[in-house]
């Protein structure tokens, strides 16, 4: 949607009442919005909406300084008109919800809906989590730290704040000659989690691009080269540094878009036990599961493995900003983990076709020039510099659950990890299609994907819901594992002894992960004989013992 909203202000000292005229026949429904007609049922309450013409708007005349403009329609509605839109033949008012009907009626009428409240976001990822009902209760994240441990993060102009950048500290790593972002990748990860769309909020804009928690400060923790390639090593040291800041910067997040194959147990992984210590440290981890989905079950990567880390999955927005026909994406990795048969991914989020911060000169905006933004897909005039990218993979959806945890704990900073993640993951929505078909545009190839507990988890994102919990999670929240009898041909699911899973009604398995998910109200997982069944595929035949996962990203997504 290219084009420039133009507006006529309507204005005047007191009240501007208009007649908004309608004929008598029976009203057509059709023409208003679903989430305008409930609120017929309310005759006598003030709307907000936008009334759209077949034709042009009704005639309106003008003058002085501040505009007082009577429109005539011809009918008996009356309301208080408020701007006038010529691009799209139609106007904003506020009248009485009992006259949507009779206005509705008359012919030249095409359509009314609701005056939508619009908070930018990163395309359509905000929607897609429902970050909008944090922002609309002014949540911003702001005051929590978030350690992105990545490829650093440029400093863009959407990471300021009122007193300059809120990346409050840098440290590299890997011995590289600047403190910046070469690679591209941890740029575009911290604008998911915090940009503010400034670079993008201008007049007539299409899209404002602004991130999950764009309040929140930022600690730049670089650990990818310029390849987007690291070690245990750096990684590790990155994380142990975050918890030593954390209480000089607020640190209550960090942010692990990166991962590795599952050599052994994450009781012996030195990378998985440090995200557990950083977990034992009060600080809430976020990680990737990996973008190898299409290879099967146990795909997910290491730390994701960290049974108390959030793992996060990778759903597909359509490109529309309706939640109800996202889709999960092909090459999200899939659990159980390999050899300790955690359940993860924990939670899905949007992360394919993201358009977020761009590292100008960077490897992926060199290499992929394609994936650049041009600026005429978010400022009218198409003028000035790129500024946003778009990638897709785990690596972008992890950082909308960081920002989620970050309006969190700026609402309720005494929320303990354990609780921030269970609370994420009951709430979270658990109505999928049976099966999705999926195609990659780069190779013509296309997947079958099946919703099941090891490809979404405890379900999608509801930042929204997250933030009406209250429930508190007294015990670990660190995921099950599972359990195959292949007697029986059953996996079934098994809670630690000191996990909140199934400790009573309001944590029970059913309810986290959703019955559909069990067979018969009990903890037996359904669609067991896919994921074990002899022709199913395992991901450790197919990528374990390769050394290449590290910061990968899909440039190019899938459709």
């Amino acid at each position: 949607m290219n084009f420039r909203i133009r507006l006529k202000t309507l204005s005047c000292a007191g009240s501007l009442w208009v007649t908004l005229f309608a004929a008598t026949l029976l009203a057509d429904t059709s023409k208003i919005s679903p989430d305008l007609l409930p609120l017929l049922a309310q005759p006598n309450r003030q709307v907000q909406v936008i009334v759209q013409y077949n034709n042009a708007t009704p005639s309106c005349s003008s003058s002085g300084l501040l505009a007082t403009v009577l429109c005539t329609l011809g009918g008996v509605v009356r309301g208080t008109v408020t701007n006038v839109f010529d691009l799209i033949n139609g106007l904003s008012a506020t009248l009485k919800a009992g006259d949507i009907l009779n206005l509705s009626n008359q012919p030249n009428v095409s359509y009314i809906s609701l005056d939508r409240s619009l908070n930018g976001s990163l395309d359509y990822v905000g929607d897609a989590a429902n970050a909008p009902a944090a922002w609309n209760s002014g949540l911003t994240g702001a005051g929590v730290g978030i350690a992105i441990v990545d490829s650093g993060i440029y400093a863009h102009p959407d990471l300021a704040g009122g007193h300059g950048s809120r990346i409050v500290y840098r440290e590299d790593f890997t011995n590289s000659a600047t403190l910046t972002d070469d690679y591209g990748h941890g740029t575009h990860v911290a604008g998911i989690a915090a940009g503010n769309g400034s670079s993008s909020s201008q007049p007539g804009s299409t899209h404002v691009l602004r991130g999950i928690a764009p309040g929140a400060n930022l600690i730049d923790l670089r650990v990818l080269d310029q390849n987007g390639s690291s070690s245990d090593s750096l990684v590790i040291a990155a994380i142990q540094r975050a918890v030593r800041l954390k209480s000089k910067y607020n640190i209550r997040i960090i942010n692990l878009s990166l991962g590795r194959p599952i050599f052994e147990s994450c009781t012996q992984d030195p990378l998985c036990q440090a995200v557990e210590a950083a977990w034992n440290n009060g600080l809430v981890a976020v990680v990737a599961a990996g973008n190898l989905g299409r290879s099967g079950y146990a795909t997910i990567t290491s730390p994701g493995n960290s049974p108390h880390a959030i793992t996060v999955g990778c759903m597909k927005t359509m490109e529309t900003y309706l939640r109800s026909d996202d889709q999960i994406a092909s090459y999200s990795s899939r659990g159980p983990s390999y050899i300790d048969l955690t359940v993860k991914p924990d939670v899905v989020a949007a992360g394919n076709l993201v358009v977020s911060l761009l590292a100008p000169g960077s490897t992926l905006a060199t290499e992929y020039p394609d994936n650049v933004v041009p600026p005429s897909y978010y400022n009218a005039s198409g003028n000035g510099a790129p500024m946003y990218m778009r990638l897709s993979g785990t690596s972008m959806a992890t950082p909308v659950i960081s920002g989620a945890a970050a309006l969190m704990l700026q609402k309720n900073p005494s929320l303990s990890p354990d609780t921030v993640k269970a609370r994420l993951m009951k709430t979270a929505t658990k109505s999928f299609p049976p099966y999705s078909v999926a195609s990659d545009p780069s190779t013509g190839m296309t997947y079958m994907d099946t919703y099941d507990l090891f490809t979404v988890g405890a379900g999608y994102i509801d930042i929204g819901a997250a933030l009406a919990s209250s429930d508190v999670a007294n015990r670990s929240a660190a995921s099950p594992v599972v359990i195959y009898n292949p007697l029986i041909h059953f996996a079934l699911l098994k809670p630690g002894f000191n996990e909140i899973w199934g400790s009573n009604v309001v944590w029970g398995t059913n309810v986290v992960w959703g019955s559909a998910e069990f067979v018969g109200g009990t903890n037996v997982v359904w669609g067991s004989n896919v994921v074990w069944g002899s022709s199913s595929n395992w991901g450790s035949n197919v990528v374990w013992g390769s050394n290449v996962v590290w910061g990968s990203t899909l440039v190019n997504g899938e459709q």
